[in-house]
C-alpha cells in the first residue's frame, strides 16, 4: 500500500467513528501549505488551517469518506476570503492614510465627533443589526456573519443591506445628512 493510498483509507472513516487527530495528522501540513500557497503568509496560513479543521470538526457532514476533498475546498475558500479581507482591509487602510495626513486639530475634532455619532446611531439599534454592521465593517464574509449569528447564509446580504438603511434612516434623523 503506498503512501497516498494509506493516507486516503485513514481519511474514509465513518463518520460515526471519526478520528478528527488522526485526519489531522495525516492532512494539517498539506493543508496549511494549500492555504500559504494562496496567501502568501506562512504564519497566518497556520492559524487558517487549524480553522478548517474546526470547521470538520463542527460540520459531521463533512466528516467521512470525503473529508480530504472537504478539507482542500475548504482551504481555498477560508484562504480566499483571506485574500479579499486583506484587501478590503489594505484598501481602507490607504484611504484613511490619505485622510489623516497633516490633520489639523479641528479635523481630529470633527473625526472624533464623528465616530461618537456613529457609536451613538449604533447603540439605539437593535442587537442584530448593529452586530451585522460591526462585523461586516471588520472584514467578515457573509459565510462568518451567517456562523457567527446563526443566520442563514443566503440571507446575509439582504440583512445587511436592510441594517445600512435602517442606520443612515436614525443618522440622518439625529444627525442630519451625512457628509
Amino acid at each position: 500500500m503506498d503512501v497516498n493510498t494509506e493516507r486516503l483509507t485513514d481519511l474514509t472513516v465513518s463518520a460515526a467513528s471519526f478520528d478528527l487527530v488522526t485526519v489531522f495528522r495525516a492532512e494539517y501540513k498539506r493543508i496549511a501549505q494549500v492555504i500559504a500557497r494562496i496567501t502568501g503568509d506562512p504564519a497566518r496560513a497556520e492559524e487558517l488551517a487549524v480553522d478548517v479543521f474546526c470547521k470538520l470538526w463542527r460540520n459531521t457532514k463533512a466528516q467521512g469518506p470525503s473529508a480530504g476533498g472537504w478539507l482542500h475546498r475548504s482551504a481555498i475558500t477560508i484562504a480566499l476570503d483571506e485574500l479579499r479581507r486583506r484587501q478590503r482591509r489594505e484598501k481602507y487602510e490607504k484611504l484613511f492614510s490619505v485622510f489623516r495626513t497633516n490633520a489639523t486639530p479641528e479635523e481630529m475634532h470633527l473625526d472624533t465627533e464623528k465616530q461618537r455619532q456613529v457609536r451613538a446611531v449604533l447603540s439605539r439599534l437593535k442587537p442584530q443589526t448593529a452586530a451585522l454592521l460591526l462585523l461586516r465593517s471588520d472584514g467578515m464574509s457573509y459565510q462568518e456573519i451567517a456562523e457567527t449569528l446563526g443566520l442563514n447564509p443566503s440571507s446575509v446580504g439582504t440583512l445587511l443591506s436592510r441594517a445600512q438603511q435602517v442606520f443612515r434612516k436614525e443618522y440622518t434623523k439625529r444627525y442630519g445628512q451625512q457628509h
